[in-house]
């Protein structure tokens, strides 16, 4: 009786590893479909499981978001926007202007409309409180609000060409969203005046529609 008790055992450890391995492939294999841009963006290294202590790394990103708002605040007037040298999409070296659509994503949701500043864009530094994008979506009254900023340096693959290494802001990373043939900019948004489902530095904002 103990030996087919122990064969008995070892059979239903034996079924219970295979269901096992069979949950864990679908896992796997369902892994490309789940969307990324939340969990693997800068808000990750924010929220990991490491058992570190971030309540002060927070303190201090909230803070630095603080002080965007208030050198963002005045922008909520586009027209003041314009007069400070922003304007919709970017010129590129080839003397194209890009991005100057409403940019949305199929699932995740939109950004808006980018004005970017020709200035800031032309140094390739970053900083914090001198965003060189200030993003706005359609409104329901059909204008446009201010949704986000988003900081932008090129790339050495941009046209014209820029820096070799990410940039970082707010002591993040900045990353490529889009590269060639699109500009290939290293960029971060944060998503000061809109709340976004999908995180504060998401790029897409579930919330936000271009239609």
């Amino acid at each position: 009786m103990q030996k087919e008790s122990g064969t008995g055992e070892r059979g239903r450890r034996s079924w219970k590893v295979v269901l096992g391995l069979g949950v864990l492939a679908v896992v796997i294999a369902g892994a490309p479909l789940m969307p990324t841009f939340a969990a693997d963006g800068p808000d990750a290294a924010l929220h990991d499981h490491s058992g570190h202590d971030h309540s002060i790394a927070m303190v201090d990103v909230e803070a630095e978001l603080a002080q965007v708002r208030a050198a963002t605040a005045r922008f909520h007037r586009i027209e003041t926007a314009v007069a400070a040298g922003y304007e919709l999409g970017w010129v590129n070296g080839a003397g194209d202007r890009i991005v100057a659509t409403c940019i949305s994503h199929p699932t995740a949701g939109a950004m808006g409309y980018h004005y970017f500043n020709a200035d800031l864009m032309a140094d390739n530094d970053v900083d914090a409180l001198k965003p060189e994008v200030l993003v706005y979506a359609p409104a329901p009254d059909g204008g446009l609000r201010l949704v986000a900023v988003e900081w932008v340096a090129r790339s050495l693959q941009s046209d014209p060409p820029g820096v070799a290494e990410a940039p970082s802001v707010l002591g993040m990373d900045m990353h490529i969203l889009v590269p060639p043939p699109g500009p290939a900019f290293y960029l971060t948004h944060a998503w000061v005046w809109a709340d976004n489902p999908a995180g504060m530095f998401a790029d897409f904002n579930p919330r936000v529609s271009c239609s």
